[in-house]
């Protein structure tokens, strides 16, 4: 399903979805890690953006 761009605010810039390229895309490439790296944090931690923030700089070193 398509990410409702008229659902803005604090719960949805909370998570990340997955789903939709271009925001596994900017997440890895604000974090310096691939895409495939990317979703494996999503997989394993939810789209719990703060979790996933902290699991890539982890990740990274």
């Amino acid at each position: 399903m398509a990410d409702n761009k008229q659902n803005v605010g604090e719960p949805d810039r909370s998570r990340l979805s997955g789903s939709e390229e271009y925001e596994v895309q900017y997440f890895a490439d604000k974090h310096g890690i691939t895409t495939d790296q990317a979703r494996e944090l999503i997989e394993r931690h939810g789209n719990d953006r703060a979790t996933l923030d902290a699991a890539a700089e982890r990740l990274r070193g």
